[in-house]
């Protein structure tokens, strides 16, 4: 990484410090979605689980309940305090991606899901997903699509993130990207945690007919269609 990335990432870190996580707290329980991919990863004990960018450990708690020894690293402090507190036994540190303070081939399983598309070099943090984990890890990437129907007809304009860094590519580009770093795309998956009423449910009562309406519709999109898409994959 280089000095000139670092006035960026100083903005971006007190974005998430004083806005992003400023009324978060710290999780107590799994979400379904969470539980559901955790399976399908087939996650077990002994396992070590490293989540880049971890927010406020949510994932990670999920993996922990079948077993996994978890450790995480985020730019913010205080989703890192979040994680300790939810997971005192794990390994947490603040940070950013692109130099992870973790040991060459410790991790069977790396994930960075959500987060790649606001990382300052994401070429580098590739690079030092790949130098953490094992020789046989897995790589699970969840990143945003270009591609997004609603994105196209201009009816969605991205988070409320985009204002501090958010790179939004067709899914071919990220495939090359991961390509590039040295990845093999496994397979790849549409991210469908919206078919739950947990997320239909949230905000107000009026949008709840929209929001299950556009959770249907990604049920029955094609994949490049989706919004968010999982890549799984390895070295």
């Amino acid at each position: 990484m280089d000095n000139d990335s670092k006035p960026q990432l100083s903005s971006i870190k007190q974005f998430y410090d004083t806005e992003y996580y400023r009324n978060s707290r710290t999780p107590t329980a799994t979400s379904a979605h969470h539980r559901r991919l955790a399976a399908r990863l087939g996650i077990t004990a002994g396992m070590r689980v490293l989540d880049v960018a971890c927010g406020r450990g949510d994932w990670l708690l999920a993996a922990r309940a079948r077993g996994a020894a978890v450790a995480g690293i985020d730019l913010s402090e205080r989703a890192i305090a979040h994680c300790h507190e939810a997971m005192p036994e794990g390994e947490f540190t603040p940070g950013p991606a692109e130099t992870l303070p973790f040991p060459d081939a410790g991790f069977d399983l790396v994930t960075c899901l959500g987060s790649l598309e606001h990382f300052v070099d994401k070429p580098a943090a590739l690079r030092e997903m790949l130098r953490v984990a094992k020789p046989d890890a897995r790589f699970l990437l969840l990143v945003p699509n270009a591609g997004f129907l609603t994105r196209r007809l201009g009816l969605y304009g991205g988070t409320n993130q985009k204002g501090v860094k958010e790179d939004v590519y067709p899914l071919q580009t990220w495939a090359t990207l991961f390509a590039t770093a040295g990845l093999h795309i496994e397979s790849r998956w549409a991210d469908l945690h919206v078919l739950s009423f947990e997320w239909i449910r949230k905000g107000s009562p009026l949008m709840w007919p929209v929001r299950a309406l556009q959770a249907l519709a990604l049920a029955v999109w094609p994949l490049n269609w989706q919004y968010q898409v999982f890549f799984l994959c390895r070295r």
